[in-house]
């Protein structure tokens, strides 16, 4: 009974002042509901791990307004999850002031494109992860996109988490769902909602990244496998250099989150349940996982593109020898045809019955002798 009542403590109604202390909105009308924002994904109210009962217009729109979320969280405990989707900056002013959200935070959300982080405005985390989709291709060219990002910003409160998605990946629909068929974790309060984002944003690298690593194989067994007729050696470097690119901006999303779930799982917050601590250590070893091959994926990718180049080098190589072998032989007979084909009236066997034919066997014998030689050490 002590530790529900601790948890409980988590999620219970702070009282906020009605004027936002950090608010530099000074546009923005009080008398105007913030939910008018058609930003607004979903807004909903959980207590005791249950969603509170909410109204739903005609077309399935949510009328639960941010405003009257936190309204009944004051007044009846639990906590609020609003979720929305690329605000412009007028739609998120009112959320913003109704819940003393940070300007500089604020900022980050509205225009987003920012690096994975973790930070603390005074009761407020605020979080940014990189959400990675793999897109599927038949065949890997110079010109294929293999990975598609997106971002999610995580406002988390004492009775409050507001997620802000941009992109088109990354919805947090099916998660939203999979949570309120698990009351046992939405009673835990918002520090619940923060770890099953970061639990959810982080399997998506694994699969992404078991994804990349099938195009690498392929990549891998292109490069080293015979070349077929026609085709030539280094005319894979445009696909493997475009995989490298979406390497990169995978490796971006992974490596600096990698610091924000270690804080999550190590330092103590009060913002985060202490139980729920505990399953940010294992987001934060299968992301230390994901990391370790996204960089293996990038040293592979540099030892196939060298090996590729190298090969390409020596396919060179093999062309100019044969091209030097057939000018050495074609050499023989230019030269014996210059000579004889001076205008000189006194020159050896110019006369002669047998001069030609003798000429001509010559030449071929001479070239015959050169073919052999140079097909014996490798160069024909």
């Amino acid at each position: 009974m002590s530790m529900i009542r601790d948890l409980r403590a988590v999620v219970r109604p702070s009282l906020r002042k009605s004027s936002a202390p950090y608010n530099t909105y000074n546009s923005y009308d009080a008398t105007r509901d913030p939910s008018s924002s058609t930003a607004v994904v979903d807004c909903a109210v959980y207590r005791d791990g249950r969603r509170v009962k909410d109204v739903t217009g005609a077309t399935g729109a949510v009328c639960l307004t941010p405003r009257e979320a936190m309204r009944q969280v004051r007044d009846g405990g639990g906590f609020a999850w609003i979720g929305l989707h690329e605000p412009t900056e007028a739609e998120f002013a009112g959320i913003a002031a109704e819940f003393g959200l940070h300007p500089l935070a604020v900022e980050d959300a509205v225009h987003a494109h920012q690096r994975p982080k973790l930070e603390r405005y005074d009761d407020t985390l605020f979080t940014v992860f990189k959400t990675i989709h793999y897109v599927e291709h038949a065949e890997l060219t110079a010109t294929s996109e293999v990975v598609e990002t997106g971002e999610v910003m995580c406002f988390t409160g004492r009775d409050f988490v507001i997620t802000v998605r941009h992109g088109g990946q990354g919805s947090l629909r099916n998660l939203r769902q999979r949570m309120e068929g698990e009351p046992e974790l939405l009673e835990r309060g918002p520090s619940a909602v923060l770890h099953a984002i970061a639990d959810h944003v982080v399997d998506g690298y694994i699969a992404v990244a078991d994804a990349v690593e099938i195009d690498i194989d392929q990549i891998e067994i292109d490069v080293f496998s015979p070349p077929t007729k026609g085709s030539t050696r280094g005319t894979e470097t445009g696909r493997i250099y475009q995989l490298k690119r979406e390497v990169l901006e995978f490796k971006r999303a992974v490596t600096p989150l990698l610091r924000p779930m270690q804080l999550l799982s190590e330092r103590p917050m009060r913002l985060v349940d202490p139980d729920i601590q505990k399953y940010f250590r294992d987001v934060a070893d299968h992301l230390a996982r994901v990391q370790e091959q996204v960089i293996a994926f990038d040293e592979l990718l540099n030892s196939i593109l060298q090996a590729n180049l190298a090969q390409a080098t020596v396919a060179q190589n093999e062309d100019m020898r044969k091209i030097t072998s057939w000018a050495a032989i074609v050499a023989v007979p230019t030269a014996v045809c210059g000579v004889y084909g001076m205008n000189f009236d006194h020159m050896p066997e110019l006369h002669w019955k047998y001069g030609y034919p003798m000429v001509l066997t010559g030449i071929i014998g001479v070239c015959l002798a050169i073919h052999r030689t140079l097909k014996r050490n490798g160069w024909l």
